[in-house]
């Protein structure tokens, strides 16, 4: 009996989710972390040759302010001022997510992005459960375990909770900054 090859396209695509975040020095500029993350994906991962067989997934979980008060001043606001922050909030989101689907766009690779708000840890590992990715890929800031403790590691916690294999992208030691703080 003669076995015929699978076309790609029939091929049951390997589901990638990345998680990506903003630059420590806000909206719109991407993490380092998260941007290493994106490109060793695409070099490493998926590769010219194979980009039929993966789905890129990109997630921006957007973490509100402690208070819930981001840049107004409670004492002087009025609802308007309110929905003004959220929606400079909502778009400063999809410019973060239109640079990683640029990305993707200049390497050829088809990619859905979504923006989710939350705890980035706890959503991250609520739509792992209801995606059902084959890979959760996300980029390391470098933190300290006293940095992690105050900060909190989004990647160190995924790898614990999350329920599919997890792949922590670090950066080069030259590449890292003074400051993991400063991503």
């Amino acid at each position: 009996m003669e076995e015929k090859e699978t076309p790609p396209e029939e091929l049951e695509q390997t589901v990638v989710l990345l998680g990506v975040s903003p630059s420590t020095k806000g909206y719109p500029h991407p993490s380092q972390s998260s941007t290493h993350a994106l490109e060793w994906t695409l070099e490493k991962l998926i590769r010219k040759s194979c980009r039929k067989e993966f789905k890129l997934m990109i997630l921006h979980v957007q973490v509100p302010d402690e208070d819930g008060i981001d840049e107004v001043d409670s004492i002087f606001a009025t609802p308007s001022d309110f929905a003004e922050v959220a929606e400079s909030d909502r778009k400063m989101s999809h410019r973060l997510l239109e640079f990683f689907t640029q990305k993707c766009h200049d390497a050829q690779v088809p990619c859905q992005a979504w923006i989710k708000v939350g705890d980035a840890k706890e959503v991250i590992c609520k739509e792992v459960k209801r995606l059902k990715p084959d890979i959760l890929i996300l980029g390391s800031r470098g933190l300290g375990p006293l940095q992690r403790i105050f900060v909190g590691g989004v990647s160190d916690y995924c790898a614990k909770k999350a329920e599919c294999p997890v792949l922590v992208i670090k950066r080069r030691p030259e590449d890292m900054p003074e400051d993991a703080s400063e991503d």
